[in-house]
């Protein structure tokens, strides 16, 4: 086992005593298990995004009343509000049911902070969840609400330092002690679980090539977005229907996500079992462009980049990270390389939208209007290049990155 997973024995007593609670109901709560979907929202709201989880939290209750009868709608819900303590429920017609505390679920977090990025407490709601709302098939889906920061890692027990990945949580003292959960922990947590249909990122830089292919064998489908994301996140009363929905479901989420917000935010959805041929693909394309690059590091002026790092007025181009994969092959590339490399690409998108400018922390004509968005130069997904180490922080990235399956599969950046 992973050295974050609860074990078979504890997992067993805890599905005993949670059966057991005070609500005095029977382990299995959800509809027809045969026909039952399930869709579980996990917000990761112990930071600044207050308002918007409310407002979501509205939407989604909106959302259930369009729902199927068998179909189990989940969310766990971190607030920042005094000392409450998270809570799992159902939501059902608009209104939330069967809900149940960390503590009612049996779940101790590993520093009684309760934070939601603590892997401990990820994966003992996601094991309650999925063993007391069962689906069949497979059909259960994630939602990842709260901040991201794609790829970028840093062990998550460190105390006082900025992590990254998923899911920022203050603790319940509101320290600056800030905890995220890294992409390459909660992978490893999810191929534990039950296999899902799809993992929806309604999170800032989840679709980084290195995301993907880390969580590829957990799911069928991954959505989300390359860039940040606007505060107010998703229109889940026009998109929770769509979770539980067979076919392109992908096709409407992402299209009512961005009608939304007027098309401004790029998104994409992604079929994860191609992404071993594109990591393949994509080794064999790396060595053509290295050919061409030589020894030193790409110049990657004029690149789409979707985040920029440092909060300094003055604009750094070294501050620059998440360059969209196909713009920086396509530049580097001899044509017919990248030609087919595009075939694969496109094989493992399969839907995506694109933005020339999205909402940001940052100013944009500072940050990011050192690159124009164009169709030939949008592909919906980014990678990271390495550069030279004295620019900005990629001494330290340069190095981060050999922790990703995705560097060792294609051979270093």
């Amino acid at each position: 086992m992973k050295q974050y997973l609860i074990s078979a024995t504890l997992f067993g007593l805890m599905v005993l005593m949670t059966a057991c609670s005070k609500d005095d109901v029977p382990a299995t709560r959800g509809g027809d298990a045969a026909n039952a979907k399930t869709i579980l929202i996990y917000m990761a709201g112990k930071n600044d995004l207050s308002y918007a989880l409310e407002r979501n939290l509205k939407q989604i209750k909106e959302g259930s009343k369009h729902i199927g009868e068998n179909d189990n709608l989940l969310v766990f819900v971190r607030r920042n509000n005094g000392l409450e303590e998270p809570w799992l429920a159902r939501i059902k017609s608009g209104v939330v049911t069967d809900s149940m505390s960390l503590s009612n679920m049996g779940i101790t977090s590993s520093d009684d902070q309760n934070r939601a990025c603590d892997p401990i407490v990820m994966e003992g709601v996601l094991r309650y969840a999925f063993s007391h709302y069962p689906a069949m098939n497979g059909n259960y889906g994630l939602v990842l609400w709260g901040h991201g920061s794609g790829w970028l890692i840093e062990q998550e027990v460190t105390p006082k330092n900025s992590r990254r990945g998923f899911g920022v949580d203050v603790g319940d003292n509101n320290s600056n002690d800030r905890r995220w959960i890294n992409i390459t922990t909660m992978a490893n947590i999810l191929k534990e679980l039950p296999h899902m249909k799809f993992i929806m990122g309604d999170c800032c830089c989840l679709m980084c090539l290195e995301n993907l292919y880390e969580l590829r064998n957990t799911c069928d489908y991954i959505i989300g977005s390359p860039a940040e994301i606007p505060y107010s996140g998703a229109p889940y009363d026009q998109i929770v229907p769509d979770f539980f929905a067979d076919g392109k479901f992908y096709t409407n989420i992402i299209d009512k996500y961005y009608s939304n917000i007027m098309g401004n935010l790029p998104l994409t959805a992604v079929k994860t079992s191609e992404m071993d041929n594109l990591a393949q693909v994509t080794r064999q394309t790396l060595q053509a462009v290295k050919e061409k690059i030589g020894n030193g590091y790409a110049d990657m002026t004029g690149l789409i980049h979707y985040y920029h790092t440092d909060k300094q007025d003055k604009f750094f181009p070294e501050y620059n990270i998440f360059y969209d994969a196909g713009d920086y092959i396509r530049t580097y590339a001899p044509e017919a390389v990248y030609q087919q490399w595009r075939q694969a690409l496109d094989r493992a998108v399969i839907d995506t939208r694109m933005a020339i400018k999205w909402n940001t922390d940052k100013p944009w004509s500072n940050k990011y209007s050192d690159f124009t968005v164009t169709k030939e130069k949008f592909h919906g997904v980014s990678m990271f290049v390495s550069q030279e180490p004295s620019c900005g922080n990629y001494a330290r990235y340069n190095e981060d990155i050999k922790q990703m399956a995705w560097y060792e599969t294609v051979g270093g950046i």
